[in-house]
């Protein structure tokens, strides 16, 4: 591999690496924020809501602490291995980076501390606006990051002077059509994260019967989230999808492996055997009609293909190819598809067994064990769909202004190299570190303390009554 394959490798792993934290935290954030509005104000049950609320919350927190690290991490590679586009972009990249950290880093940071170690001495309601201001707080970082992304998606409100884009215009960055969709795309995702995670763990005391007052309700919650959060996923998918055959119509024919300009009305690939080397498939078992739904919501429509599209962008940005990596793309985009279809089958499958069966949820052990199961998969659904994402813009990185081989440092392979494989020990040392503890303290519960503990996020003491201290300081 060369300097520009390892570079784009190290970011894309490290990306991947730092996003199964993030979107844990952003999903869960939120939902703990809700489980604690529910301890506050419901006083009949608020002694089950409490030990709830406790128990996801030393989870997050947890997660929280052993992944914040891993997005300043991010930004040092910037400076590492993408100079030049760092000296092209950074009038403008500059400033959501600076503003995450600004708005929400701080609020985050200062909050979760007051939360969580000072729930033995704040006020109810100063313990309660304190987690919805760090659930506020994880979308605010959310937001400013993926509008730093999408911009790079689709440039706008700027100028290029002297080989730099500068920022002419920072309302049409905020209002970047495609930073909101991706935003909510994003959102959508990290509710679904969340919700599975919270209904695995829930699921599996409730295989073994313990605390099942406190499990099936958080099962309860964790299906509303899951529901809400996988039809927001498909619906702003979707339309970002349609979004992306306007805007990055080599994107869209690489997510269906389409090569020349389709009929009218499109079908849909199911299943294709793609030789990037020919330029076409060898094998493609398609669906009449359906692509014409996907592209337009409509039964009439076309759109371009690879090999055309190619044609028209050398007359645009000169020699070169600009097919993505068809193969990553089409099949990332199929697996996060029918990942993503399978929990929201089993959101609503939930929902439809409490409507139905009531109390009988909490014993229906071929759901629960299903549940358990599913714990790993919102993540993979997020990380193919960035591989969608990111995979199908190239060879640009800035869209139409940048390539990524204009990108990339002046390093040596072995430089990079180097970094790549400290950069990896890190992270699968942390990741390893906050699975495990995250894998202890699911398991421990509320009824016994976990084998390992961080020293910054110990667990709770769910045997207090009135933990929160409500009653108390009421």
């Amino acid at each position: 591999m060369d300097v520009v394959e390892l570079s784009r490798f190290q970011f894309a792993s490290t990306s991947i690496f730092h996003f199964f934290f993030v979107s844990l935290t952003v999903g869960l954030a939120f939902l703990i924020a809700v489980m604690e509005t529910i301890a506050y104000v419901r006083e009949d049950r608020r002694h089950v809501y409490e030990k709830m609320t406790n128990f996801f919350g030393h989870l997050f927190l947890i997660n929280f602490a052993v992944g914040v690290v891993t997005g300043i991490v991010q930004e040092f590679q910037f400076g590492m291995n993408w100079s030049e586009y760092s000296d092209f972009v950074g009038n403008i990249f500059g400033v959501p980076l600076a503003l995450e950290v600004l708005m929400a880093f701080f609020l985050e940071s200062t909050f979760i501390g007051l939360w969580w170690f000072g729930k033995d001495r704040l006020k109810p309601w100063m313990r309660l606006g304190s987690i919805w201001l760090v659930a506020i707080g994880t979308q605010i970082s959310a937001f400013w990051i993926v509008l730093a992304n999408a911009w790079m998606h689709h440039p706008v409100g700027y100028e290029v002077v002297e080989g730099q884009a500068r920022l002419t215009d920072f309302a049409a960055v905020v209002f970047n059509y495609k930073a909101w969709l991706y935003f909510f795309h994003v959102q959508g995702s990290a509710w679904v994260v969340a919700a599975f995670f919270v209904l695995g763990i829930s699921a599996f005391h409730l295989l073994r019967r313990q605390d099942a007052d406190v499990y099936s309700r958080s099962l309860r919650i964790g299906l509303v989230f899951a529901a809400i959060g996988t039809v927001f996923s498909v619906v702003s998918g979707h339309t970002a999808g349609q979004a992306a055959r306007e805007d990055q119509p080599m994107k869209f024919a690489a997510m269906e492996a389409q090569w020349e300009t389709s009929d009218s009305p499109a079908p849909w690939s199911l299943v294709a055997f793609i030789d990037e080397d020919a330029q076409e498939n060898s094998f493609n078992i398609e669906i009449p009609i359906v692509g014409s739904v996907l592209a337009y919501n409509s039964l009439e429509g076309r759109y371009e293909g690879l090999i055309p599209l190619n044609e028209e962008y050398q007359e645009l940005y000169g020699e070169g190819d600009y097919i993505p990596p068809v193969t990553w793309v089409y099949w990332s985009f199929r697996i996060m598809v029918a990942v993503g279809s399978l929990l929201l089958a089993t959101a609503f499958l939930g929902l439809f067994l409490w409507w139905r069966r009531k109390d009988g949820i909490d014993t229906t052990r071929w759901f629960l064990r299903a549940l358990v199961l599913f714990i790993p998969l919102p993540w993979v659904a997020n990380f193919t769909g960035w591989i969608v994402t990111e995979m199908g813009r190239q060879p640009f990185m800035v869209y139409g202004l940048l390539t990524v081989e204009e990108g990339v440092s002046a390093n040596t392979a072995g430089e990079v190299l180097a970094g790549l494989v400290g950069l990896w020990a890190v992270y699968l040392a942390l990741i390893g570190l906050d699975v495990y503890l995250l894998s202890v303290t699911a398991r421990a519960g509320i009824h016994r303390k976990p084998e390992a503990q961080l020293v910054a996020a110990p667990a709770p003491d769910y045997e207090s009554v009135g933990h929160q201290g409500y009653e108390r300081r009421n």
